[in-house]
């Protein structure tokens, strides 16, 4: 995922999740909040310790980064994400991702347009 599209401070973070709304299937919890600014949207993920050891988080960060990356040019613009993973997002593989974020982002309305499957 490129730089313009990642949400990276901390304080960002903290913005989204107090004040953004949230929709969640059994794997992936997306949280979203509008801001002022122009841009693209913009993604942030966060996995937790409880879902497994830094090799497992990490496949999870880089399958989630993948599959975001062809979902940003249908999300709406001058929005934040951010997509926090659940325990059995780690068994899962790149297919079954992109479904249930699929899932996550069409149940949130979060796409201008429809996404190609």
């Amino acid at each position: 995922m490129q730089k313009e599209y990642r949400l990276k401070r901390r304080n960002d973070f903290r913005k989204v999740f107090q004040a953004g709304q949230s929709v969640a299937n059994r794997q992936f919890v997306v949280v979203m909040l509008g801001r002022k600014a122009e841009g693209p949207p913009r993604i942030g993920i966060s996995v937790s310790k409880k879902v497994g050891k830094a090799v497992v988080r990490n496949r999870i960060k880089r399958l989630v980064k993948e599959v975001t990356r062809h979902f940003i040019p249908y999300l709406h613009p001058k929005t934040d994400y951010v997509i926090i993973a659940r325990i059995p997002a780690a068994q899962m593989d790149y297919k079954q991702v992109k479904a249930s974020l699929l899932h996550v982002f069409q149940k949130g309305k979060c796409f201008v347009t429809k996404p190609p499957k």
